[in-house]
């Protein structure tokens, strides 16, 4: 009896069934992760939520596997085609690659030349050359020739078996399942410059212009730039075998010599020897090199999404979950040259006080009126911290803002340079309209730049993860598979830290688990009009939250 998918979890998170099971039915009714993790306890025996992510994923391929193996069964069955046998082997696989590779033999297919030449009769051919090499092929063929099909002579006939072989060798699912790991331990990846490439930025992949490594050792972020490399026209990319082709590519792959100790075949000098190595080489190098080489490069590309993706996630965390500087008044300032850096003061709570623009660096070089404008505010709201916007004009800001301190009596607030990114994306969004309907687009930025030091996980929500700048390769990953990583991150550490109810955006506490953005809506409209919440029961009061 084949595992159920609930316990194929079970055995892999090293938890019981009855977890699972729990999980699972609260995933299907609608339920977070964050949710599950924090108000189901007592149903999945206290699950974690990284448990629980690890859950959703694998429950997601299992199902997809699942359906594809009834989908595959049914073809194979339509087709008069399925034995007991195969039908056990098609139970018994547990990646989508295995699975795959029994239906291979048995999937529709183009008119091939392999298809027609069966047609024409000629499958006995390539059995017998097959089962006995001891005969001639040439006099043996003579008995199929077959002018109305278009085999006219031996050779054609031949031609026909050699194309049936190559197409059953090549779909043998144990032979596959033996090349690829194979390939997976001992080949290689050869990278060479596309010399007539017109692409203007081919010098950010010279060091890939002739490179070769493992491909079980490639990191990610290598494995990533040789298929953007390719992808512009820059690189040729290839798979080796053996270590030895990379000095002579005429030498035989170890792959071939599998394929042929997999079906028997050998050199023992007998009439039909020759004919039936040119079949294994022709399979080789025509089909089953360039069927893996795809295969391997998509797995390995996917492989190198995952890791990075993982890195941004990882790094995303890292930064919404760093240290908040509390309750300070801030003044944020978001660097630029020729239009002025823009400069804002929030409260302790992040509201707006002041704001203006100041003209310190060339052309208009407003260095003393620009010290005189920062000084006031510094003076006039008791700020206590600067934040400086990393971007073009940050170090001649930095100058100033030294500088600044020096002739600040009283008070004199420390300061830090911080990552801007997404500070522009913020600026423009629909968000920030609402937030500051009256405020110029490029002063928003400095806001943005000022809140996330004192609350960098309240202030960066707001914010698509993936114009956060913490990962390379971004838009080379799985889009889908990205966006869904970083906002499980974001809810995570929301629900890690909570939030201040009194303070917390909408947009905040819509990451809570439980809270619809609706009802995240209704909770600050509530506060706006009725003030600050005094206790919990209070929210029962709020809109979509209280009794039914």
């Amino acid at each position: 009896m084949n595992p159920t998918i609930e316990s194929i979890i079970a055995e892999e998170l090293s938890a019981r069934p009855q977890q699972v099971i729990a999980a699972i039915k609260l995933i299907d009714e609608g339920a977070t992760v964050p949710f599950i993790a924090r108000y189901r306890k007592e149903a999945t025996g206290s699950l974690d939520d990284i448990q629980l992510r690890q859950l959703d994923t694998r429950l997601t391929y299992l199902r997809d596997l699942e359906e594809r193996r009834v989908s595959i069964i049914k073809s194979i069955n339509d087709q008069g085609k399925l034995t007991d046998k195969l039908q056990q082997s098609i139970q018994n696989a547990r990646t989508k690659i295995a699975l795959e590779d029994l239906y291979l033999p048995f999937k529709p297919k183009r008119r091939s030349k392999a298809v027609v030449a069966r047609e024409s009769g000629l499958e006995p051919l390539a059995e017998q050359l097959l089962a006995d090499p001891s005969l001639d092929p040439e006099q043996t063929a003579a008995a199929f020739i077959n002018k109305d099909a278009g085999f006219e002579d031996e050779k054609a006939c031949l031609d026909g078996a050699r194309q049936i072989l190559m197409e059953r060798f090549s779909e043998d699912a144990a032979l596959l399942s033996i090349l690829r790991d194979w390939l997976w331990k001992y080949a290689f990846i050869r990278s060479k410059h596309i010399e007539k490439s017109n692409n203007k930025s081919a010098h950010k992949f010279q060091d890939y212009f002739n490179f070769h490594e493992l491909i079980k050792k490639i990191p990610s972020h290598r494995a990533l730039a040789l298929f953007r490399g390719r992808n512009e026209g820059v690189l040729a990319i290839s798979l080796l075998s053996d270590k030895e082709q990379l000095e002579d590519s005429s030498f035989e792959s170890s792959c071939q010599k599998m394929v042929a100790e997999h079906f028997l075949i050998s050199d023992q000098h007998r009439p039909a020897d020759a004919w039936l190595s040119s079949v294994i080489q022709w399979t080789w190098r025509v089909k089953l090199h360039t069927q893996l080489e795809n295969e391997l490069f998509k797995s390995l590309k996917e492989t190198a999404e995952l890791q990075a993706i993982k890195i941004f996630a990882d790094n995303l965390k890292d930064l919404l979950m760093a240290a908040p500087a509390g309750q300070k008044i801030v003044m944020g300032l978001d660097p630029a040259l020729r239009t002025g850096v823009k400069a804002v003061v929030t409260d302790a709570t992040g509201q707006l006080l002041a704001h203006t623009v100041i003209y310190p660096h060339a052309p208009q070089n407003q260095w003393p009126q620009s010290l005189r404008k920062l000084r006031t505010l510094c003076t006039m709201h008791k700020v206590s911290l600067i934040s400086i916007g990393n971007g073009t004009g940050s170090r001649e800001t930095e100058r100033l803002v030294i500088e600044l301190i020096k002739e600040l009596e009283d008070n004199k607030p420390e300061f830090m340079i911080i990552s801007e990114a997404g500070a522009s994306v913020y600026s423009a969004s629909e968000l920030a309209s609402k937030e500051f309907p009256d405020l110029d687009v490029s002063l928003r930025g400095a806001v943005s730049i000022a809140r996330r030091i004192q609350d960098p996980l309240s202030e960066l929500v707001k914010i698509d993860p993936k114009s956060i700048g913490v990962g390379q390769y971004q838009h080379d990953v799985n889009q889908r598979l990205l966006s869904k990583s970083l906002d499980d991150v974001v809810e995570d550490c929301v629900n890690g830290v909570g939030v201040d109810l009194n303070m917390a955006s909408a947009q905040l506490l819509s990451k809570v688990a439980g809270l619809t953005s609706a009802a995240a809506e209704n909770i600050v409209a509530y506060r706006n009009e009725n003030g600050a919440f005094l206790n919990r029961q209070q929210l029962l009061k709020v809109p979509r939250l209280g009794n039914k």
